[in-house]
């Protein structure tokens, strides 16, 4: 009997090391990594006319953590925000680097750091481990959205380290459906109000009875003011 090609793989070595690719051109350790991003909790970003926003679901209902210390969204600069999805400490530690980045780009330059800038680091720094033995590759997709100038911007990170630019996009568990949903709904004239509650009814919709607006955060920047605002559960309903 013939052993399927996965099997065959991992019994010949080629998922042991990020660096070392199979007959068919795949780097396993990484795909692995990518089935880790889809376990984690979905994040859905989008440009809208009058900014940009992040809303994450922190997928936390423990009433033995404190409320505050569960943070899906992070501040990057006061323009531009973070979410991830999949191993939440290696996010920590490229969102960190990230808020280094921005800051030495300030003192420098003077000036805001365009979020370009900042998901290309974050991904070369993806990218370096995917290539270099001794260490496995991050586990984690990263979003960054932001202010440049008076437009709004929206990135995403893969594993590998490739990067692309989005009107509107979602990481983590549920992304295939959720995507369809967004090319079917979303408008660029939608403004961060209507675009909120249009990923409310997507997240509902593909949630269920799972659904639970006090899990959710909610973080946005208003191209006017090109300063982060934050919210969290019930007062996202305010918006």
């Amino acid at each position: 009997m013939d052993m399927p090609m996965d099997i065959q793989h991992q019994a010949m070595g080629y998922d042991r090391t990020a660096t070392m690719f199979s007959p068919e051109g795949h780097l396993l350790q990484v795909e692995y990594a990518e089935k880790t991003v889809r376990l984690g909790s979905s994040s859905i970003g989008m440009v809208c006319s009058d900014g940009v926003f992040i809303l994450a679901d922190k997928r936390t209902e423990d009433k033995l953590v404190v409320k505050g210390s569960v943070n899906k969204i992070s501040e990057v600069d006061s323009h531009i925000i973070a979410s991830s999805a999949g191993i939440f400490s290696d996010a920590r530690i490229l969102i960190e680097r990230a808020q280094l980045f921005s800051q030495q780009h300030r003192v420098t330059y003077n000036s805001p750091i365009e979020p370009e800038l900042v998901i290309k680091e974050i991904a070369n720094m993806k990218q370096q481990f995917t290539q270099y033995g001794g260490a496995r590759p991050f586990g984690v997709s990263m979003m960054i959205a932001g202010i440049n100038g008076k437009k709004g911007e929206v990135f995403v990170s893969d594993v590998t380290g490739n990067y692309f630019s989005y009107y509107t996009n979602v990481i983590g568990e549920n992304d295939d459906k959720i995507k369809e949903e967004l090319r079917e709904k979303y408008k660029q004239d939608l403004s961060i109000k209507q675009g909120v509650k249009l990923a409310l009814e997507i997240f509902e919709k593909v949630q269920g009875s799972k659904f639970n607006i006090k899990k959710f955060e909610l973080a946005y920047i208003p191209k006017e003011t090109a300063k982060l605002k934050k919210l969290e559960g019930e007062s996202i309903k305010e918006l």
